[in-house]
């Protein structure tokens, strides 16, 4: 089985990104109460959303040492050294996509949308981190 993981950590933030979108179309959306029907879709997307943002961040933010997973008080600790707009971004995600989204379900179409841009807003900054980096090795 090929492996279908791509070897830029960026464009595989992004490719979770994607999923999360076809993932959150399952979950049929009632415009009349601005709200998706289904919760379990809603996690789910979520939680992929937070997943590839992970990925990004672990491109840029040196925190995979040692044993175990990091915390996100990891994330926040490195973030704040090297950079305050991704720190800020990763707050907002964190408390959106993985807790609101990942966790509570919470259907509102303004919560998800905002999900998926914060997403995007920490791909989209660690894509201009990552960059930075290799022009520079």
């Amino acid at each position: 089985m090929e492996n279908m993981e791509l070897q830029n950590p960026i464009e595989e933030a992004r490719r979770y990104v994607a999923n999360a979108e076809e993932i959150i179309k399952n979950s049929v959306y009632n415009p009349e109460i601005k709200q998706y029907r289904d919760k379990k879709y809603v996690r789910i997307a979520g939680d992929t959303l937070w997943k590839g943002c992970l990925i990004a961040l672990d491109a840029v933010l040196n925190v995979r040492k040692g044993k175990g997973r990091p915390s996100i008080e990891k994330y926040k600790e490195a973030a704040k050294k090297r950079d305050g707009k991704l720190l800020s971004f990763i707050l907002a995600g964190y408390d959106t996509m993985h807790l609101v989204m990942g966790y509570d379900g919470n259907k509102t179409k303004k919560v998800c949308d905002a999900g998926f841009e914060t997403a995007n807003d920490i791909i989209d900054r660690c894509a201009l981190l990552y960059n930075t980096e290799m022009v520079v090795a």
